[in-house]
């Protein structure tokens, strides 16, 4: 008992000295730094958006159409007249929106399932992993158009049609996580301490799988960014007019030639946006993985 109770009183500190050195860590990475700034930049601009520009990214001015950038308008204007560096900085705020809240549905409903499964094993294991295995079949863009045209057009629904998709990616990857942390000796002493199922999933298996779920998690949200992007390019995301930045970029293919800012400027977000969580997650899971940290 008295083990037990010193293992309790330093499991905290233990927890808390590996959280330093990741911090540390990720703090020695340029790109993940990089990364991070890049993402600060954008979400500042989210939100102190209606700050940083005087004009409306919806208000239309027929007279002022596809005007190349200028003092007045710094990334010019498109084929209404509206301001095309206002709809990019409120277009960020549908983009991060779109990101965060779908991963946060595939992660609500994976991380559950993902632990379940691995934990107990057995038919119900057997039984998700083929439903998996048929959702993973399909490439997560396809999944994501066949939802939008059952649920149909409309930024809410793009986010439940890509959090759906996101599932089985969270299923699978946490099912893994769980399998391998279950067999360590600790879980067996809780067991025979008799704490229930919930509790040794919750206190003593999912803590230890929470390294590989961030990461995912931060590719997940680029890649939920980028999957948005191609449904609004398709004119199945968001509707007119709203500044979505792939309904930007499919509108302004259309005058490539003469005002090549309505698709340079949006396509530069995206990628930018998409490069700063991908560098962000490059680094998380350098920092997350002790080997990784030990050989520098």
């Amino acid at each position: 008992m008295r083990d037990l109770e010193l293992t309790g009183k330093t499991e905290p500190l233990r927890r808390e000295t590996e959280l330093r050195q990741v911090m540390v860590h990720l703090r020695r990475n340029r790109a993940a730094m990089a990364g991070l700034v890049v993402l600060a930049i954008f979400l500042f601009c989210a939100v102190f958006a209606p700050l940083l520009t005087p004009y409306d990214p919806t208000g239309t001015d027929l007279s002022r159409a596809l005007e190349k950038p200028s003092g007045e308008h710094l990334l010019g204007t498109d084929e209404l007249g509206r301001d095309v560096f206002a709809r990019i900085l409120y277009g960020s705020r549908i983009s991060l929106a779109i990101g965060l809240i779908s991963v946060a549905i595939g992660m609500l409903i994976g991380v559950p399932l993902g632990a379940i499964s691995g934990y107990y094993g057995g038919k119900f294991d057997l039984f998700m992993q083929r439903i998996i295995d048929i959702l993973i079949a399909f490439p997560g863009i396809l999944l994501a158009i066949v939802i939008v045209a059952i649920l149909g057009t409309g930024v809410g629904n793009v986010m439940i049609a890509v959090g759906i998709a996101s599932i089985p990616i969270y299923t699978r990857l946490v099912r893994g996580s769980v399998l391998s942390v279950k067999e360590e000796g600790y879980v067996a002493a809780a067991k025979a301490l008799g704490l229930g199922d919930l509790r040794i999933i919750v206190r003593h298996i999912m803590p230890n799988c929470m390294g590989p779920i961030i990461v995912q998690s931060t590719f997940q949200i680029a890649t939920a960014i980028l999957w948005a992007a191609g449904l609004g390019f398709l004119g199945l995301g968001a509707q007119p007019p709203d500044p979505e930045w792939g309904a930007m970029l499919s509108k302004g293919r259309h005058y490539i030639r003469v005002a090549h800012h309505l698709t340079t400027y949006p396509g530069l977000a995206i990628l930018l946006l998409v490069l700063g969580f991908n560098l962000l997650g490059d680094g998380l899971r350098d920092a997350l993985d002790p080997k990784s940290r030990n050989s520098r």
